[in-house]
This record gives structure tokens, sequence and C-alpha cells, in this order.
């Protein structure tokens, strides 16, 4: 991530790191050597997903987690303890298994998958981070946010209507599901799918899960951008509205520019 720690509130919920280092974070000083008052003395605002209270000093403010990699199964705390609204074990178990079917179909339709090929992977819609679960038993490397680190995966917040704070060529796997759906009419997708051009690595793959209509839209895009793409069935069968569009970004160049006299 990339972003100024004095201009901003960072994008992560209460609880979410277990050790910060800071080193030059960009906080202005001023030529006498001392930090400027409009940072010392800015409002703070409320976190956003704040821990639940505790009754005593013996409680784990949250509720205690599992060890890893238990963890990654086991109901967050935020869940169990009824925290997060409509979210409840139950859905939440349901949602493991959800997430286990679709992976498993995307090893038949995305062979690499299974090969250790993807190791920074990113999930434009996590929800309750299912999907980053079920890539556990493939060789990767590592509202609900708060439950993703419960988990012990890492997110953030982030409007796809504006750029994400990362540097180029940073995934080599991204996946979004019905992501532009969520934005269609709130700014021009197009602009969405450059962002994720830039971030993704040469020969990366994207994983598309939306409505036929939203798919064929991008991939007029894409083609465009001359990433190779295919939409294919559900993995329910082709009677399941949602599809699955499989986009891989290639390596290209443009025609050298013949030199003028």
């Amino acid at each position: 991530m990339i972003g100024i720690m004095a201009s901003q509130r960072l994008p992560y919920p209460a609880r979410a790191l277990d050790m910060a280092h800071c080193s030059r974070c960009l906080i202005p000083w001023d030529k006498y050597g001392k930090v400027s008052l409009d940072v010392v003395y800015r409002t703070m605002e409320t976190c956003i997903t704040p821990l639940p209270e505790v009754r005593s000093s013996d409680e784990v403010a949250g509720g205690a987690l599992e060890k890893w990699p238990e963890r990654a199964f086991a109901v967050p705390p935020r869940i169990s303890s009824g925290s997060i609204p409509g979210i409840t074990g139950e859905k939440f178990q349901e949602d493991n298994e959800l997430w286990k079917d679709r992976v498993t179909h995307y090893k038949h339709i995305i062979s690499s998958l299974a090969q250790g090929r993807y190791q920074n992977v990113m999930d434009m819609n996590a929800y309750l981070g299912g999907f980053a679960a079920a890539l556990l038993k493939y060789p990767v490397d590592r509202d609900t946010l708060g439950v993703i680190y419960e988990r012990g995966f890492i997110g953030t917040y982030q409007d796809w209507c504006e750029a994400f704070s990362t540097y180029p060529r940073t995934y080599d796997l991204i996946h979004a599901s019905s992501v532009f759906s969520i934005y269609q009419d709130r700014c021009d997708i197009t602009y969405s799918l450059l962002e994720m051009d830039r971030i993704l690595r040469p020969e990366g793959t994207i994983i598309f899960r939306d409505t036929v209509e939203v798919l064929v839209k991008i991939k007029s895009i894409t083609d465009g951008m001359k990433w190779n793409s295919q939409i294919m069935d559900h993995e329910s069968g082709p009677f399941n509205p949602e599809k699955i569009l499989v986009a891989v970004k290639s390596y290209w160049t443009g025609e050298p520019t013949q030199k003028q006299n």
C-alpha cells in the first residue's frame, strides 16, 4: 500500500496487525525539526470497525483467535459474538462450502491454478474471505473486513471507482465476483479495468463472476486491451444466469513507427 499516514485514516479494521513498523513514515517535519502542528492536532475519526467492549480485564477484546492454520476455517469471533448483523456461524460455514466448490471448478478451467503459478492473489470483493480460504489447499502465498483478518488473511477497504494505492505489476491472480455489477452505474468500468491491468503482472489471470450482460461488456473492453479471454458456464451448469470470464494479460508491443525522412 502506498499512502501518507499523516493525511488519511488507514483503511484497516481494528485488531488487524500483530506488529507495526514505522520508518520515515512521510510525517512532515518543519525546518526546525519539530512536527507540524497540523499533523499533531488533526481530529481523529471513529475506528472503521470498532471492537466490542469487554466486561473485565480477563477478556480478549473482540474474542480469542485460533492458531494458524485452524484459524482460517474457524468461525471468527466477530461472527460468533453476533456483532455482524445477518451473519451467523451457519452462514459462515455455508460460504466456506460454496467457495470450496467454486475453487474446485476453477482448478478444472485454469490448469495452472493447482501448479503454484499464482503467488500474489487479490479478491476484489472478498465478503467473508471464503475464496482465499479455499485456495489454501493449493500452493499460494498468502461491513466484514474484520472477519478477513480474524481468519488470518489481509484485506483493505477500496472504492473500485478510484485507483488502488499499490505498485504496478503486483498481482498475478485477481478475482472479481460481482464487482462490476456493483460499480457499473457508479463509474466507467473501463477505468477500473485499466487499473486492474496496471496492477496485474504480464501473463497474470483475472477471474470475473457476473451476469452475461456485464461479462460481454467487460470482454469487449478487455479484447481492446489485448487480453485473451473466454466466457464459460457457471459451475452448476449452463442454465445459471451467472457466468465466468477468465482473462489472461498477454505480453504485447505496438508496431514500430516507421522513420520519416
